[in-house]
């Protein structure tokens, strides 16, 4: 009689919660044991400073400030260090920007301390140009743990669909590995309510904002504006507003209220199109002024329309506007058309419902007024 075996399948583990990742992370400190520097006797000072300028391309400025923070009496240890990263690809001036920055790596064993970084790097996909980026970029996380990073990796791995696109952005913001604010502001955002999506779209574009130390105080400022953390839009705003100073906000409200907008015109306007803010006060005035005294129009319509304000005057606003006018006085808008919508056309759509549609007298003298004619 045949025994039968009976397979069991466990079920995935889950992500780790981000209080975890917190937990994993070692107190900070300035350095890890594995980088030492070493005593400080003349010689010492004289060697190292000559080591720096003649080896490394340090000026003499430059050596003696490293020589305040590492010295030497042999080539052995530095010898060894340079040799392991041009060994990983990295160019004698890389190494020295490197070097520059974090001079106790000159006094490492780099097989202790470096070598099982770059292999935990490249197991997750990173090729050796991203690793030579990110550590010239920010050679800094080389000083933290290995669990440290492997712990922080994962943490933004969680929001990322693969792990070539969480190196990816780690390559683009190395200083993330190295950053314990990282953990502490995801959970600040989980808490709050964003989505997996928004942290990901942060990710994406400008994860430095995750690493900031202000963070929970410009999400308070966006919830005020009336925008709810768990809409999918929450992120863009929270850049949005943090790419903008307080000073700057308010006056660039001012120049919108200067024409007649009230708070709550500004606010719809906002969560309509929230970059719009990142305009300069020169181009939502000049925008202001061209619609209400120029053209004569209401500005509840960029209320409607706010993306209309990253517009170019020269070669959207003033040609359609010419377009709309003719229309409008000719009879030629159906009823009850909007005078905005054809200004959020594209080039082919708008030539073909307002240019192009039409008999060819209205036609010519259309396309003249489109190009620039009177």
């Amino acid at each position: 009689m045949k025994t039968r075996r009976v397979l069991i399948q466990t079920p995935p583990l889950p992500f780790p919660s981000i209080k975890s990742y917190l937990l994993l992370l070692p107190q900070t400190r300035r350095h890890s044991s594995l980088f030492s520097t070493t005593s400080t006797s003349g010689d010492h000072h004289s060697f190292t400073v000559s080591y720096l300028t003649t080896k490394c391309g340090f000026s003499h400025e430059d050596a003696l400030r490293a020589n305040r923070r590492v010295r030497f009496d042999t080539p052995v240890k530095p010898d060894s260090v340079i040799s392991f990263f041009k060994a990983h690809g990295f160019s004698l001036s890389q190494i020295t920007t490197i070097m520059r920055r974090i001079p106790v790596f000159l006094t490492c064993d780099p097989t202790n301390a470096i070598l099982s970084k770059f292999q935990f790097l490249s197991s997750k996909g990173a090729s050796p140009s991203d690793i030579v980026l990110m550590t010239t970029r920010s050679p800094r996380f080389l000083l933290r743990s290995l669990d440290h990073i492997v712990s922080l990796y994962e943490l933004v791995r969680r929001f990322c669909p693969s792990d070539l696109k969480a190196i990816a952005y780690i390559t683009a913001w190395p200083s993330s590995i190295a950053d314990v604010r990282l953990a502490q502001n995801v959970k600040l955002l989980l808490d709050e309510g964003l989505t997996n999506a928004n942290i990901h779209h942060l990710l994406r574009t400008r994860p430095s904002v995750l690493s900031s130390a202000d963070l929970k105080k410009t999400v308070e400022e966006v919830k005020q504006l009336g925008f709810d953390p768990s809409h999918s839009y929450f992120s863009v705003v929270l850049l949005t507003k943090r790419a903008i100073t307080k000073s700057k906000w308010e006056a660039k409200v001012d120049v919108l209220k200067k024409w007649g907008w009230s708070e709550q015109d500004f606010s719809e306007a906002f969560r309509r199109h929230p970059n719009f803010m990142l305009r300069s006060e020169d181009k939502l005035n000049a925008v202001m002024s061209f619609w209400i005294s120029n053209l004569g129009w209401d500005s509840s319509a960029l209320r409607i329309r706010p993306m209309l304000f990253g517009c170019s005057l020269e070669k959207r606003l003033i040609p359609r506007a010419k377009v709309v006018k003719y229309l409008l006085s000719n009879g030629l808008m159906k009823k009850n058309a909007s005078i905005i919508t054809p200004f959020s056309l594209t080039e082919e759509l708008f030539l073909k419902k307002c240019v192009t549609c039409f008999e060819e007298k209205d036609r010519s003298r259309l396309l003249t007024l489109y190009q620039g004619g009177c």
